[in-house]
């Protein structure tokens, strides 16, 4: 073996990870993550209302509760989130 691969310094992954970034790879956000998740918990509660006339978000926090509330808001505020996300990149890659 006449040649051997150097070790990979440490900061050399975390200056990879953020030229990939910039370099339009964005990676997602926790925010990111957690709207995907109420639209996902939204969506299938709808699919569930729409197929078997069953709104387990109702039947797991009781109809009008304040917690199924507060999960019909979340997921609203999910949507408009996305709604904003989808624009910006739609925008940003116009720009490229």
């Amino acid at each position: 073996m006449a040649t051997m691969n150097a070790p990979m310094d440490r900061r050399m992954g975390t200056e990879r990870r953020s030229a990939m970034r910039e370099g339009g790879h964005s990676a997602m956000s926790a925010l990111d993550y957690l709207a995907m998740a109420l639209l996902i918990i939204g969506g299938l509660n709808w699919a569930l209302v729409g197929l078997f006339e069953v709104d387990m978000v109702a039947t797991i926090f009781g109809p009008g509760s304040p917690a199924a509330r507060l999960v019909y808001v979340l997921v609203g505020l999910a949507a408009l989130y996305s709604i904003y996300t989808t624009a910006k990149m739609a925008g940003a890659k116009r720009h490229h």
